[in-house]
């Protein structure tokens, strides 16, 4: 696991820019604090920073291989789960490896199939290949995107980065935003390929983006496909759990520390048990790790979105499963710290989080990274199983909009409720949102004969697979590459995906619950506390002092009318949250003070020139 970035410039010698190569490498520092390298040759300069995850001693990049009729160069983030198999592949069609990572089989993977190496691999994974051969770059992006990757077009070649941040460290790419960026950040609908900063894009997931002398090309070599679901209940669910023990096998690989992220929900349950079952077959014991917060297992008062505190659940598994547990625990102060917000944000390169909730995942990867360096995750398994409340939601099964929109309206309220009515007028956001819509399920294939219920629930898969994930998975991999920790998703693994996307919903829901097929095919391994466990989001802090912080640090911003924020929000919406009677004690309260604190900080940090015509 690692941060990338390059230069390909086709009317320079890049030999003179060391500077400012050197500068966008060490912006990917906390992606990669074991080691650092550049290549340069002619019109192509590639950085990297490395996490040492596989083959300590051998995996340095840039990793490069001299051919005939040219040089062959290639920057890598992420893992290949697959590489033994694919090493054997290549090793009987005559390749030679002089290390045992992954890196060098993707590079020599490349140099057997060239771009369609992609379709080969399973993993996570964003890298580029500079091609000597024919003075082309090859950038390619895991399937579900899982790792990021950015690039900005300019006159003569390209700038990319596993992060805007490294991109912006070349005075080629000015940090400026325009309305469609703000328009991004206050919708959280994640148009696939925008960056939000003007003149930048994401290498989307599932696609290879090459440059060459005459542009910039694009091929989507995988995307989510309708195929007809023949098994029956009993077949999908054991296939599930074939798919979930193979997936888990596999990612359990490493050479340093690795542990799992437990929060007692059914998907890191499952996950954890799995891991623990097979570690546990060779004598080792899986570490586990879970978030708290001061006093609210004590103290919890059950809502909406959340009717049970976790940690009672987290001790179940940690006891049936025999991990080595470690809670960590948060107070007030370290979540409404600024510079824990400032962390956060220079994570994202944006300020586009969710608050508190941002805050404590960074906490909990810091206090994991002093202990293991890969963590498992039961991120996106709601994606995959359905199992948010979306799914039931008879408004959101109605259309018309993105699903998670009708519960983030519902529960959190209009984040762009606090921007000034004019700019308001101005982004237009429920047209963005329903233009976004419109785009997103033009083309998802209907089977023939399927009924119109299915069919609905079908698109609703489609939308949360193709862009809510990626909201999430973003967020995940900043948070934890902002402490070089490394975090696999093994839900994420595209097999599964494919399988459970074409499973009709009857069969995702055959028992009137959320995630059916999850919750049988990991039966054996659950506690029945766990089993029977209503889904419950991500934990969220319900200590009111959390929002008198808040609003304490929203009077001092009041007290600088000047501020750049200012030109966004409106003073007077802000002074009616941060002067409240009663503290905002709700998460829906808490949102606009966050929103504005986030922007503020993103502002004073970034310093964007925003244009708003």
């Amino acid at each position: 696991m690692c941060g990338i970035t390059g230069w390909i410039s086709y009317d320079r010698d890049l030999r003179t820019e060391s500077a400012v190569l050197d500068a966008m490498t060490e912006t990917m520092a906390c992606r990669g604090p074991d080691d650092r390298g550049t290549w340069v040759q002619g019109p192509a300069a590639l950085g990297h920073r490395r996490l040492a995850i596989i083959d300590l001693p051998g995996g340095r990049q840039p990793m490069a291989s001299d051919t005939p009729h040219g040089s062959v160069a290639l920057v890598y983030s992420g893992e290949t789960y697959n590489f033994t198999e694919l090493r054997r592949e290549l090793t009987a069609r005559g390749h030679r490896f002089t290390t045992d990572s992954d890196t060098e089989v993707v590079l020599h993977g490349y140099l057997e199939w060239g771009e369609r190496v992609a379709e080969r691999l399973n993993g996570m994974y964003a890298f580029a290949v500079w091609d000597g051969r024919e003075d082309k770059l090859v950038m390619i992006r895991d399937r579900m995107g899982i790792k990021p990757f950015y690039y900005y077009p300019t006159p003569d070649g390209v700038l990319f980065g596993s992060e805007p941040k490294a991109i912006l460290a070349n005075p080629l790419a000015p940090a400026r935003v325009r309305l469609d960026g703000l328009r991004e950040l206050f919708t959280m609908i994640k148009t696939p390929g925008h960056a939000v900063w003007e003149g930048m894009a994401e290498v989307e997931p599932g696609t290879v983006v090459t440059v060459d002398r005459s542009g910039v090309h694009r091929r989507a070599y995988w995307q989510l496909e309708t195929r007809p679901h023949t098994d029956d209940r009993d077949t999908s669910i054991a296939t599930v759990r074939s798919l979930l023990d193979d997936i888990v096998r596999r990612q359990l690989v490493a050479d340093v520390p690795l542990c799992t992220l437990l929060s007692g929900g059914l998907d890191s349950s499952a996950m954890t048990a799995l891991a623990a079952q097979q570690l546990g077959e060779h004598g080792e014991k899986v570490r586990s790790f879970a978030v708290d917060f001061v006093g609210q297992s004590d103290n919890f008062v059950a809502d909406e979105l959340r009717g049970t505190p976790d940690t009672p659940f987290v001790h179940d598994v940690a006891r049936s499963a025999g991990t080595e547990h470690q809670d960590i625990v948060l107070d007030v102060q370290a979540l409404a710290d600024p510079e824990v917000r400032a962390k956060v944000i220079r994570a994202r390169d944006l300020p586009a989080g969710l608050g508190d909730m941002d805050a404590s995942l960074y906490l909990l990867f810091r206090a994991i990274r002093d202990r293991s360096t890969v963590a498992l995750s039961g991120e996106s398994a709601d994606e995959v199983f359905g199992g948010y409340l979306q799914f039931f939601d008879e408004e959101a099964r109605r259309g018309g909009t993105f699903p998670w929109l009708v519960q983030f309206s519902r529960h959190f309220g209009e984040d762009a409720e606090v921007l000034r009515p004019g700019l308001l007028d101005s982004l237009d956001l429920q047209g963005y949102v329903a233009d976004g819509y419109r785009t997103a399920v033009t083309g998802i294939q209907r089977l023939d004969g399927e009924s119109d219920f299915e069919f609905r629930m079908r698109q609703m898969s489609y939308l949360h697979l193709t862009r809510f994930v990626r909201i999430l998975l973003d967020r995940k991999d900043r948070a934890s590459m902002a402490v070089g920790l490394e975090v696999r998703v093994p839900f994420c693994d595209h097999r599964l995906v494919e399988y459970v996307y074409n499973t009709p919903w009857a069969l995702k829901s055959f028992d009137g619950r959320e995630k059916s097929l999850l919750r049988e095919a990991t039966a054996d391994v659950l506690p029945k506390s766990v089993y029977d466990r209503v889904k419950s989001p991500y934990p969220s802090t319900q200590d009111p002092k959390y929002a008198v912080a808040l609003q304490d640090q929203a009077k001092d911003l009041l007290a600088q009318p000047s501020h750049r924020v200012f030109d966004l929000v409106d003073p007077d919406r802000l002074a009616r949250l941060a002067h409240r009677d009663e503290p905002v004690g709700t998460q829906a309260g808490r949102r606009g003070l966050e929103r504005v604190l986030d922007l503020a900080q993103w502002l004073d940090m970034y310093r964007p020139e925003i244009n708003l015509t």
